[in-house]
């Protein structure tokens, strides 16, 4: 009945069949006793059938935040004391008619039945009438909830939404409401949305017909060409008619290019003539390719930006630049920044291979980055090796790594996820927090599945430990290290010492989203983050009520307000505390150091120049080729106090080091030191090795 009839008709039905008994008694058509036998019956059979298969569907357009309270309200209160009212309301109408009035027997049963049947019917009205108000708004509710994108027709009344749908778009509402149920229909369906969008575009404004004609443009039909043909003789816009003429063209099986000339005349505006000539280059004979080619060329060196800039999206509706490749080049440095984002868009869509490093140079610049994004994209798996290249390479800004990565969750393809997961094993620190957030942003949870499909539970558990072991090294360390000096380095460190801790907390938050509900676990941890005795309880309340893994106990005790010993003691299962003395401690952390913030280690060095302590050549060297220029200061202002005879030799290597702060640190130190500028200085990384492979028998305390 569900799927024949739509969700609303089936929950309209149980009170309107009930309405019809009682009235049906109420006029004497059918008896008492078995008007009211049939009542029980038919409550009986509906109750646990159509209402109970429609109740859960009727709470799903909620958004999910508010779905559980708002259906835990209306089961656990709100039924409970309807029930309880109507008994106390039939005990009452008993109450009434026994003796309380000056009828006779006969008569006060017969007016104490009619109230009954009365109160029967009434009720059931009030029920038809809250299903019929509830259907009117079934559609603006849908419309909030289709958020994230986590709203699919297989959840609603598909017939039910589409002919809400056709409704909305004929009544004389606000274009932003409108604007609104366009959207709900994209993300729900964007598939079918042609046979609602295309009965209605010549009715819509010129804001939603551009629109509409985008979505139309990725699922393109024939059978609406002359809908079409009709919106370009009314178009009021050029950008609608420039659409429109896409999609015409583009479905016509034989399409007569003749009629795009008067459209690419030089009266034209560029947007409809940029269209023309694309289509004309696209569809065209070698003669109408010749003649598109040399309007585009003119477009593309005209002195106004907006001609430029619709030459440049032209390039992208042609499928290939043949001759006009040449112009790439001097439009990438063009002074306009939309023309510079428009050729980004050709790039992509041409599918220019030898452009390709200029869609990445584009996430360097913050104006450009939206469109060399949008444009890598688009290139789908093409992209992905040139992004994961970036993203692995250590030497480049975290912003611009970060940027990969999330453009490589952007893409979305299943290779591209899997890239994601792999990277998520091998990875740590802000790599492997900025893969798990990319994860758990992909829509409609593809990422949350994906890491159960390869990893599994037994490998979110894995990752999880690792992180417990992490955080077992840093409180030993925060521990040993809590000498009694107040040098300004000390507290750096066990500040950034702290710092590594929020973050793994951070990490180890953000992989139980895979494991357990997301608000739960969000909860938990907005809770764990007050300073209120109360917050905090509250949040390893709802841990422990959550968690079922083996090490909940270990994370309930580390997230508790407990001290460093008691942490270390729960920890002791992964690795077994033995105090060290601070400068044991000290080269024992910078073993650590690729698990390690640059911070922690820049902290470190600062540390044991301040304090003396002697650090191995190996740890010094590996440091000194750190990709991070205030990690590197920090090595060199060691090396300055512990060993000036290493540091002569190897000042020269790094004198043309890129960091603004170590260039100047090294040339101070030259001229400290005395020591001539190289002539040709060039990055010698093998010669510091070599100078340093000794660097122990060389290393003079001060």
């Amino acid at each position: 009945m569900i799927e024949r009839f739509g969700i609303f008709r089936v929950a309209q039905f149980p009170p309107l069949l009930i309405l019809l008994l009682s009235g049906l008694s109420l006029t004497r058509l059918l008896p008492l006793f078995v008007g009211v036998i049939l009542l029980k019956f038919v409550d009986e059979l509906l109750r646990y059938t159509l209402v109970a298969s429609t109740s859960p569907v009727l709470f799903q357009p909620l958004p999910e935040v508010q779905r559980g309270r708002v259906q835990s309200q209306v089961r656990g209160i709100a039924e409970p004391l309807a029930t309880g009212l109507t008994g106390v309301s039939m005990l009452f109408v008993i109450w009434l008619f026994q003796g309380r009035l000056s009828w006779s027997t006969a008569v006060a049963q017969q007016w104490q039945s009619g109230l009954f049947l009365g109160c029967t019917a009434l009720l059931a009205g009030l029920w038809w009438l809250t299903v019929h108000k509830m259907r009117a708004k079934y559609l603006e509710v849908l419309v909030l909830s289709a958020d994230w994108g986590k709203l699919s027709l297989s959840q609603v009344d598909a017939q039910r939404l589409k002919r809400e749908l056709r409704e909305v778009l004929n009544r004389p509402d606000s274009q932003f409401d409108k604007d609104a149920y366009i959207d709900l229909l994209i993300r729900t369906d964007p598939k079918t949305a042609s046979t609602i969008l295309a009965p209605q575009l010549l009715n819509l404004s010129p804001e939603l017909q551009r629109r509409s004609l985008e979505v139309m443009l990725k699922y393109p039909d024939p059978a609406y060409a002359g809908v079409i043909q009709s919106l370009m003789e009314q178009a009021s816009r050029p950008d609608v008619l420039a659409a429109a003429m896409r999609y015409f063209w583009l479905t016509n099986p034989v399409p007569n290019l003749e009629r795009l000339r008067p459209y690419c005349q030089l009266d034209v505006d560029p947007v409809v003539r940029s269209t023309a000539t694309a289509l004309m280059l696209r569809l065209g004979n070698p003669q109408q390719k010749a003649e598109a080619t040399d309007i585009l060329r003119r477009m593309l060196t005209h002195k106004q930006e907006q001609e430029r800039r619709m030459g440049c999206l032209a390039l992208a509706d042609a499928l290939y630049l043949q001759s006009l490749r040449l112009y790439i080049k001097p439009l990438l440095q063009d002074e306009s920044l939309p023309v510079r984002c428009a050729v980004l868009e050709a790039i992509a869509a041409t599918h220019a291979e030898d452009y390709y490093p200029a869609l990445l140079r584009g996430l360097y610049y913050q104006p450009t980055r939206e469109a060399a994004q949008q444009a890598l994209v688009r290139l789908e798996n093409d992209a992905i090796p040139l992004l994961q290249r970036l993203a692995d390479n250590v030497y480049q800004p975290t912003v611009i790594r970060n940027q990969a990565w999330s453009t490589i969750g952007q893409i979305g393809t299943p290779e591209a996820i899997h890239i994601l997961v792999t990277c998520l094993m091998t990875s740590w620190g802000p790599t492997r927090k900025m893969l798990l957030q990319v994860l758990l942003r992909l829509p409609q949870e593809q990422g949350i599945d994906a890491v159960a499909d390869e990893l599994g539970r037994s490998g979110i558990e894995t990752l999880m430990i690792q992180e417990l072991q992490f955080l077992a090294h840093i409180y030993a360390a925060r521990l040993d290290l809590a000498t009694k000096s107040t040098a300004k380095e000390i507290e750096l460190l066990h500040r950034a010492l702290r710092g590594c801790k929020i973050d793994a907390i951070e990490r180890l938050f953000l992989l139980m989203q895979f494991l357990y509900d997301s608000d739960k676990i969000r909860a938990a941890a907005f809770n764990l983050q007050s300073d209120s005795r109360d917050d905090r309880a509250r949040g390893l309340e709802i841990l422990d009520n959550t968690l079922d893994i083996p090490k909940k106990q270990t994370v309930l005790h580390i997230l508790d307000s407990v001290s460093k010993q008691e942490k270390l003691r729960y920890l002791a299962e992964f690795i077994s505390y033995r105090p060290m003395k601070p400068q044991q401690r000290l080269r024992y952390l910078l073993d650590l150091r690729h698990f390690l913030s640059d911070w922690v280690i820049a902290c470190c060095f600062h540390l044991a120049r301040r304090a003396h302590w002697k650090l191995t050549g190996e740890q010094t060297l590996a440091c000194l080729r750190s990709p991070t220029g205030f990690v590197r200061e920090a090595v060199l202002a060691y090396l300055r106090a512990a060993s000036p005879k290493a540091l002569g030799q190897v000042l020269p290597a790094l004198y043309n080091d890129p960091d603004p702060l170590v260039f100047a640190q090294v040339s101070q130190m030259m001229a400290e030191l005395g020591l001539e500028p190289p002539p040709n200085p060039k990055p010698r990384p093998q010669a510091t090795e070599r100078i340093l492979a000794n660097f122990d028998s060389d290393l003079e305390l001060i």
